[in-house]
């Protein structure tokens, strides 16, 4: 199917997942290199402060977004996803040469505004192309091709551990800072010249005056920031996990992308659903089932002095958030559904509001994790519930006046 300037929906399916790859390729790839990275930037072992290289990236994302949005409103999605490159690109070098923790930080943070080009790209050139349930249905796809990353990812940085300095992991971000801009250059532009806003202050006030007054909008996107603040605890928190608390630290790259794999067959088997069923109602069904197995993994841990089995802990945590997971297609597109003509700063404002609201979640959680995963069970079952409730309330919200992708 074609979604304009010869390009088919696969084409676009793919290259905006690459495009997300290169985002989360900075997370996946660091967690199985921790362990190596400690003593190199002054870290005792098995300190959880490395955990912060994570949240700081997180902020930086959420950081970039605000910028990033208004601009490619204004320049077009093809040159600001290329400066992001060069600033992801930076960052990446930043934290390969990283000698104490404090640059470590300040360069995982530059590497963070980078990757929050990608980020807001990927979710504005869908919506530039897509809108409604289909936008809903092609993120879904979109997300499970991006799941081969997280799946490849880890296994990448293993090979590389085996053989050579955790610096040379990093130096994979810069080969994919360049694929993506010489993509972009075949891929073109999404954006219609009519949607072009003007880059000054009085049209761009308004633009995020739309985003933060439309009930709708804000009601979806609240419940992406408490589901994404769930699912940030099991990104920032599962190597210490698996090395502090259960010792399977060698482990790590294998299980981890085998969790990957199993939310990717979760986006598949979510596209007929919303095709039939809707977004909303998908929505709704999948946080529920997320927060039963919550629920039930909380209730394991208390019976067994916060710490079950593992393989009882991580089954449960791998299914719970493969649901979970399946919130982010449904909440954004539902959220940027009425904006498609600011859909650069809309995606912006809301990139920020959820990667830093769900950043400081998981890092309030990640930071009390000792020897035990109980504050891991709590914060996730609480986080979940509140984005349930936010996502009903959404469902109330009068629906939009469609407009043509």
């Amino acid at each position: 199917m074609a979604t304009g300037q010869g390009r088919n929906e696969w084409e676009t399916i793919f290259f905006l997942a690459f495009i997300g790859m290169s985002m989360a390729f900075g997370i996946d790839a660091s967690l199985p290199a921790f362990d190596e990275m400690r003593p190199d930037v002054g870290l005792p072992p098995g300190s959880n402060r490395i955990t912060l290289a994570i949240t700081v990236y997180f902020l930086g994302m959420a950081a970039g977004q605000v910028v990033y949005g208004p601009v490619a409103d204004r320049f077009g999605r093809a040159p600001t996803l290329r400066f992001g490159m060069a600033v992801y690109a930076l960052g990446a070098t930043g934290s390969m040469l990283a000698t104490d923790f404090e640059f470590l930080l300040a360069s995982r943070l530059v590497w963070g505004l980078g990757a929050s080009a990608a980020s807001l790209m990927h979710l504005t050139m869908a919506r530039d192309l897509f809108t409604g349930d289909r936008m809903a249905r092609v993120m879904t796809t979109i997300m499970a091709v991006f799941l081969l990353g997280p799946v490849i990812a880890p296994l990448i940085a293993e090979g590389i551990l085996r053989m050579a300095s955790w610096r040379w992991v990093y130096a994979v971000g810069l080969l994919l800072a360049a694929a993506i801009v010489a993509w972009s250059i075949r891929f073109g532009e999404t954006l219609d010249p009519a949607n072009r806003r003007p880059l000054r202050v009085r049209p761009t006030i308004d633009a995020f005056r739309r985003v933060v007054t439309c009930r709708r909008t804000v009601l979806y996107g609240s419940a992406l920031l408490f589901a994404d603040g769930a699912f940030l605890i099991f990104l920032g928190s599962t190597q210490q996990v698996f090395d502090v608390i259960y010792g399977r630290a060698d482990q790590f790259a294998v299980l981890f992308a085998a969790s990957a794999a199993v939310m990717i067959l979760g986006f598949i088997g979510a596209n007929p659903a919303i095709g039939r069923w809707g977004a909303h109602r998908v929505g709704v069904f999948v946080l529920t089932t997320a927060m039963v197995l919550a629920t039930t993994l909380l209730a394991l841990t208390l019976a067994a002095g916060g710490t079950p089995g593992f393989w009882t802990w991580f089954s449960l945590v791998v299914v719970s958030n493969t649901f979970l997971g399946l919130v982010t297609p449904v909440a954004m597109s539902r959220a940027l559904e009425p904006l498609g003509d600011v859909a650069g700063t809309a995606a912006g404002v809301l990139g920020m509001m959820t990667l830093t609201g769900a950043s400081l979640l998981a890092a309030v959680v990640g930071m009390r994790i000792g020897a035990s995963t109980t504050p891991w069970a709590v914060g996730y079952l609480f986080y979940g519930t509140i984005a349930l409730g936010l996502l009903i309330a959404a469902g109330r919200t009068p629906e939009p006046v469609p407009d043509v992708a």
